[in-house]
């Protein structure tokens, strides 16, 4: 463990702000289980360098059955979202990366979908995944995924909780790792 008190970085791409409360609720969970943990858009963290953490988080929204694009980003600031939120998405993002940025080969991954497709075999949860491993990356549990009702949501209720109690469970499954690797 690289302190005495573990954590975690929760990076996130939200457009409509679903993906970010489900980040928010997951830093509460981790937080409420003795993490320091804080969560960043990724459009913020782009630019910056090294942070050392124990675990690596990313949640991002399902855009045409995967990560975002430059041109689904688009679409979603034709439907309101705030352009600013789509200059730079999870994919561009995880392709600049690797875990000695980081500190930590760790990593879990999150998604948000509209609730009447919540069974899509691929989504933005398992292409993260998939990129994160080939860049050196181990994922402590397979991706999850958060329901939104309709593509501007809100969250679907009792998903923040679900996604709070996501969040504790990781950091348990987080220290298992740490522990055993001392």
């Amino acid at each position: 463990m690289s302190k005495e008190v573990p954590s975690a970085l929760v990076v996130y791409e939200s457009l409509f702000d679903n993906t970010a409360q489900v980040a928010q609720a997951i830093v509460r969970g981790l937080q409420r289980a003795g993490f320091e943990a804080h969560s960043v858009p990724v459009t913020s963290l782009a630019s910056t360098g090294p942070v050392q953490v124990d675990l690596l988080l990313l949640g991002a929204p399902t855009h045409a059955f995967s990560l975002s694009r430059p041109g689904t980003r688009a679409d979603a600031v034709r439907q309101g979202a705030p352009s600013d939120r789509a200059k730079i998405g999870a994919r561009e993002w995880i392709s600049s990366i690797s875990p000695d940025r980081f500190g930590t080969t760790l990593a879990a991954v999150f998604d948000t979908r509209v609730a009447k497709v919540r069974r899509l075999p691929l989504a933005a949860g398992v292409t993260a995944a998939r990129l994160l491993h080939r860049r050196g990356f181990r994922l402590l549990r397979k991706p999850v995924a958060f329901l939104v009702d309709g593509t501007r949501g809100p969250l679907v209720p009792g998903e923040e909780e679900r996604a709070e109690r996501w969040g504790r469970m990781l950091a348990a499954a987080c220290l298992a790792e740490l522990d055993h690797a001392a």
